[in-house]
């Protein structure tokens, strides 16, 4: 299984990165998935998010997440991409990309990636209020 992790402070571009897709013979299916920010956290109204990172910690962990998928679903590919830094509302902090075979794999590994990210990976937040 091929794996791309990027952690960066510049912004997505979602059609650039669905342009580069690698499929193969094999593809049948290619889900991706984009977390927006929100304009309320909780009870708070917010202008953005600022996001921080332990970076190296961050890239273990992703590790660990792509293993676990691997031995779980035959994924052919992960793309990963979060930002870092403040990101206002409405724009990408994250994009998915799972290729596989059939898309019951590809959507269960994405659903189980974003879990599993959102419990293990330190990548904090913290709201900018309005």
């Amino acid at each position: 299984m091929k794996t791309e992790l990027t952690i960066s402070p510049q912004r997505i571009n979602e059609i650039a990165l669905s342009e580069h897709q690698a499929i193969s013979e094999k593809t049948g299916a290619v889900v991706t998935f984009s977390g927006i920010v929100r304009g309320q956290e909780g009870e708070s109204q917010i202008s953005a998010l600022n996001y921080e990172s332990f970076d190296k910690m961050v890239e273990h962990q992703f590790k660990l997440i792509f293993s676990e998928i691997s031995k779980h679903w035959p994924i052919e590919s992960i793309r990963l991409v979060h930002r870092i830094g403040t990101i206002k509302v409405n724009e990408v902090s994250l994009w998915v990309e799972i290729i596989a075979s059939h898309r019951k794999e590809a959507f269960e590994a994405c659903q189980y990636l974003i879990n599993e990210m959102k419990n293990r990976v330190p990548i904090w937040k913290t709201p900018i209020k309005r």
